[in-house]
């Protein structure tokens, strides 16, 4: 069977994966969060979601996405960690110096569209200008959201990627 995989593309991924496998011992960890805490959070790769926390594999259930939005995912990907996998804390954090903080949504679709000829109106980024607002917004979408599970425990905080410090929000 061929195989269309990029491998050459892919090859510094796969070479560290080996080294990363050859040493791999398995923690026999489950897929259930044992802090019950899940974390909404940038995918800036300055952001190291454990570590920020005090935590490790397994203790945290970790979401991703651009700005750190409560989108539809989001809940649903919440719904489930209630639910099935032991998350009955949920914090929303956002970060400083953070792109999708820094521009409106006309602006980076404008850039997009000037710099790589790419028409992404159809996209919604969900930039923010107030991080405050956006997370008081999102904080409280998932604090209404009817089908989690009851008794869970939500809040914000905006973490910055210059310290290293949570700066919690009263929400």
């Amino acid at each position: 069977m061929s195989s269309n995989f990029p491998r050459e593309v892919f090859s510094d991924v796969l070479k560290s994966n080996d080294s990363f496998a050859s040493e791999f011992s398995d923690n026999h960890l489950t897929g259930y969060a044992a802090k019950g805490l899940a974390i909404i959070t940038c995918m800036d790769s300055r952001i190291s979601p454990l570590s920020m926390v005090g935590m490790g594999p397994g203790d945290v259930k970790i979401l991703r996405n651009a700005g750190a939005r409560v989108t539809d995912d989001v809940l649903r990907t919440l719904v489930l960690a209630t639910f099935l996998l032991g998350v009955n804390r949920v914090l929303v954090v956002p970060h400083t110096d953070c792109r999708m903080a820094s521009a409106t949504e006309a602006e980076i679709h404008e850039l997009i569209s000037s710099e790589h000829g790419v028409d992404t109106r159809s996209v919604e980024f969900r930039t923010v200008r107030d991080q405050v607002a956006a997370l008081e917004t999102d904080v409280m979408r998932i604090r209404t959201y009817p089908l989690l599970a009851q008794g869970v425990t939500v809040g914000g905080a905006i973490y910055d990627v210059h310290t290293g410090l949570l700066m919690p929000q009263d929400i």
